[in-house]
């Protein structure tokens, strides 16, 4: 790496680092990065694990300062998406890069939808919903978001802020101190299964690990409706033109 690309790397993942914590998409921007900085695909999607992990040690950390916390129901999501993203991380490992590439470029137009739109909000004034029910169908749904999060990881946090915001009415500050939990938690089986198929580029890794660790420290100390707004335009411009770019060249 040059100093230019280290810089460029450190910059995306402050980005990334804020945007996945305060919303989510982060990987939405970090990973087709790697990729037009010369990085298999898979290479590129198992690098980014490395960048995540340490994003939300710290954005865990922040929550936890300002007294936020989704536990012990976080810890029942965390199990469930842990298992499900050792089959996600698996099939990761085995998909070609072209084939790759599409689907991120499929899911990166998905997600920019969700941000226009957010079809799923928690409905506001009610109170949460933690009846047996209502735990068991999240608990459930966290499988597979897990096996998503283990495969490709851009966008989960919009569909962790959907479940929780639609089948147990967090608020938008308690979801996403659960999601870097879930995220945290899950994201150390898939490093362990990329770490043994030998395709993390560790250069790249720790260097958008300073980037996305002190971005989601800042995401998680941030008055959420403050960033949310700015945060979803800017990802929309730039989600698109990578699409466009990882699509058609």
């Amino acid at each position: 790496m040059d100093w230019l690309e280290i810089l460029l790397v450190l910059i995306i993942g402050v980005i990334a680092g804020f945007a996945n914590t305060v919303a989510g998409g982060g990987s939405l921007l970090t990973v087709p990065v790697l990729i037009f900085l010369g990085l298999e695909s898979v290479v590129a999607n198992a690098t980014n694990r490395v960048a995540i992990l340490f994003q939300n040690i710290f954005a865990v950390r922040g929550f936890k300062s300002k007294g936020v916390d989704a536990f012990p129901y976080a810890y029942y999501l965390a199990g469930s998406a842990l298992i499900g993203s050792i089959i996600g991380a698996k099939i990761a490992v085995e998909i070609k890069g072209e084939v790759f590439n599409r689907i991120l470029a499929i899911v990166m137009v998905l997600v920019i939808v969700i941000t226009i739109f957010k079809p799923f909000k928690n409905k506001h004034g009610s109170s949460e919903k933690l009846d047996k029910k209502s735990m068991i169908i999240g608990i459930l749904s966290f499988f597979f978001v897990g096996i998503y999060g283990g495969f490709i990881q851009a966008g989960v946090g919009f569909f962790i802020i959907a479940v929780l915001g639609s089948v147990n009415n967090f608020s938008l500050v308690k979801t996403n101190s659960a999601k870097v939990f879930v995220i945290l938690i899950y994201s150390i089986s898939a490093i362990v299964v990329f770490i043994y198929e030998d395709v993390i580029n560790w250069e790249y890794g720790l260097t958008l690990a300073i980037g996305n660790s002190t971005g989601g420290w800042f995401g998680s100390r941030w008055q959420v409706d403050k960033g949310d707004k700015w945060i979803r335009i800017f990802l929309v411009v730039a989600v698109s033109l990578m699409a466009i770019k990882l699509w058609f060249f």
